[in-house]
């Protein structure tokens, strides 16, 4: 009994001291719901987009595997693989401890524009490891867990399930050990996207100067690829900024259980 009045008196503390606190919480949550819809408004957008150019033939009539296996070849790459994947969580990659490049079984075996794409950018990843690409090397660290990224919501929804129960059953530093455990997975999944967006992005940089170099795409083919990248950048884009508003979520709430157990406990000495 004692400990649930000690937890309503730290939240009443809260709610009196840390206003300001409890407005910047509720702006960031709104925030948050705001980036979720725009992430999936573009996830919509992109499967549309991608879709299309899955349907359109590209000029050169290869298939995504045969685009890899070329790229690859020709910068002396032959150890690596060409390995087709049917599961939609291990989707278009490369690894660089398995020494393959995956591709979706329908982006293996089509000659779409789509293919094309994945097929060269994926491809050029192992370039970039071949060359010693700085970024590419901690990424290559970092490969274990971005392979399974498909997996990365499970824990932090359920890291947010946990801290919301905490809150209301907890006290103490308890509490406040529990958010710092919450702080430091999204702090990770924030250097994790930023350190993804710029393989990836160097990667489809590399991806258009090798398709022009292999007489493997006309112009026109490399616009459009461009705009199919830019949308996936901006979902990459997208889970920085929903992982930093998490972030500082997590630390707003740090500060007022802090703040709210301080004021608690000069109130339990008076």
């Amino acid at each position: 009994m004692d400990d649930t009045l000690d937890i309503i008196e730290m939240f009443e503390n809260i709610g009196k001291g840390n206003a300001a606190i409890g407005a910047a919480i509720a702006v960031v949550g709104i925030l948050i719901c705001v980036m979720g819809i725009i992430a999936l408004v573009v996830s919509i957008v992109l499967g549309i987009k991608y879709y299309k150019y899955n349907r359109r033939e590209n000029s050169a009539h290869l298939t995504g595997e045969e685009v890899a296996r070329r790229i690859l070849d020709q910068n002396g790459l032959q150890d690596i693989k060409v390995k087709s994947v049917g599961s939609m969580l291990f989707g278009n990659s490369y690894s660089h401890y398995f020494k393959k490049v995956r591709l979706r079984k329908r982006t293996k075996g089509k000659t779409s524009v789509a293919a094309l794409a994945m097929g060269a950018q994926k491809s050029a990843l192992a370039v970039l490891d071949k060359e010693g690409d700085p970024d590419m090397k901690k990424r290559v660290r970092l490969s274990p867990i971005i392979t399974f990224g498909p997996f990365a919501f499970i824990p932090l929804i359920a890291i947010g399930a946990l801290v919301d129960i905490f809150l209301l059953n907890s006290s103490g530093w308890f509490l406040i050990t529990f958010l710092c455990i919450a702080m430091a997975f999204y702090l990770f999944s924030l250097v994790l996207s930023i350190l993804t967006l710029r393989t990836e992005k160097k990667a489809q940089q590399r991806a258009y100067s090798l398709l022009r170099e292999g007489g493997m795409a006309n112009e026109n083919e490399i616009e459009d690829l461009k705009k199919l990248f830019k949308l996936y950048n901006i979902q990459y884009i997208n889970d920085i900024i929903l992982s930093a508003l998490e972030l500082l979520y997590y630390i707003l709430q740090l500060v007022a259980a802090i703040e709210g157990g301080g004021a608690n406990m000069g109130s339990s000495n008076d």
